[in-house]
């Protein structure tokens, strides 16, 4: 690794002082799973100068409940809140996917703001010593777009509709399909809202912007969530695609519904059609399968991720089957 600058913050405030002072030169780290290793093989077209370590700022990591809504701090490790018995027993699918993402070790290191931040994962954008000057990099062309694309989006491009690298993230499609809140050093957004595919970004966050909290609004009665995956392991690896879904139910059907697709597509992917359709339905195998049916009725695969139409469709049904009463937990 090159010389770089590293800063201890003590405060927010301090982190955006820093972050102004360098600009785009400078990079957060907190548990550092995705920042160091992009350092070590020097993928980005310009090396950080100065790292701003924000593990040192106290009261960032932290699971409360607090007037209704769940509250957890940026620097909470994904094992913790894997492992919380609020969590676990309220808030399904946020328990699911942390406890489903990376491995063991990395989610002991690994945050939920940072998971919610990490870059993506693209083959030619993550090749060593920058060898693919791509469109995420500022460069001319998406390399997936006729190369090798097994595991890009299937719903289409951004960043002037040219790059299909998909976002990788297991616990963003949870805090969606639970109506989250994030909030940062300058603003509280819908985490729906917080992704954006820019040259060397996936959020709307700023230079000098941070995340610090998540909210998420406790489920009403008659509410269930959950969180399904298709990986070739387990454990270690990024989704192939995942899904959240969160289904309040009355007289046993469905009054409200939000699913959200992840790995499908450049930032997470809300199943609106899937939501449309179990509008004043009962969760069954048919409804779950025909909901499934219409988010992949708009579906554009490319040369080799074709197969990525069935899993899609799978995970959304599977989701939903999850929600129902007494569901028995989803295998994938």
């Amino acid at each position: 690794m090159r010389t770089f600058a590293h800063f201890n913050a003590r405060t927010v405030d301090e982190v955006v002082s820093i972050l102004r002072r360098y600009g785009e030169r400078a990079h957060v780290i907190a548990g550092g799973t995705d920042l160091l290793g992009k350092m070590k093989d020097e993928l980005l077209p310009k090396y950080p100068e100065a790292l701003v370590n924000i593990k040192s700022i106290p009261g960032l990591e932290y699971i409360r409940e607090d007037h209704g809504t769940l509250q957890i701090g940026a620097l909470t490790r994904l094992e913790d809140i894997a492992a919380d018995p609020l969590v676990r027993g309220k808030y399904n699918a946020l328990a699911e996917a942390t406890r489903r993402a990376a491995s063991p070790h990395l989610r002991e290191m690994g945050t939920l703001g940072g998971n919610i931040c990490q870059d993506i994962r693209c083959w030619y954008y993550r090749h060593p010593d920058n060898r693919f000057p791509c469109l995420r990099k500022g460069g001319g062309r998406c390399y997936a777009m006729n190369g090798e694309n097994r595991y890009h989006s299937i719903f289409g491009a951004n960043v002037e509709q040219g790059c299909y690298a998909v976002h990788p993230s297991d616990t963003a499609p949870a805090l969606i399909a639970l109506n989250a809140k994030v909030k940062t050093s300058r603003r509280t957004l819908a985490v729906e809202d917080l992704f954006e595919v820019r040259v060397g970004k996936t959020t709307v966050l700023d230079s000098d912007e941070i995340v610090t909290a998540f909210e998420v609004p406790t489920p009403a009665k008659a509410t269930k969530s959950s969180f399904v995956k298709f990986a070739l392991r387990k454990t270690i690896d990024f989704p192939i695609v995942n899904c959240a879904a969160m289904i309040a139910s009355e007289g046993g059907r469905v009054t409200a519904a939000r699913v959200c697709l992840n790995a499908v597509y450049v930032k997470p992917y809300r199943a609106t059609k899937a939501e449309e359709f179990m509008a004043g339905q009962p969760i069954n195998e048919a409804n779950a399968e025909a909901a499934g049916d219409a988010v992949v009725s708009d579906a554009k695969p490319l040369q080799h991720n074709g197969y990525m139409v069935q899993i899609a469709k799978v995970m959304v049904k599977r989701a939903i089957l999850a929600c129902r009463s007494e569901a028995p937990p989803a295998q994938t």
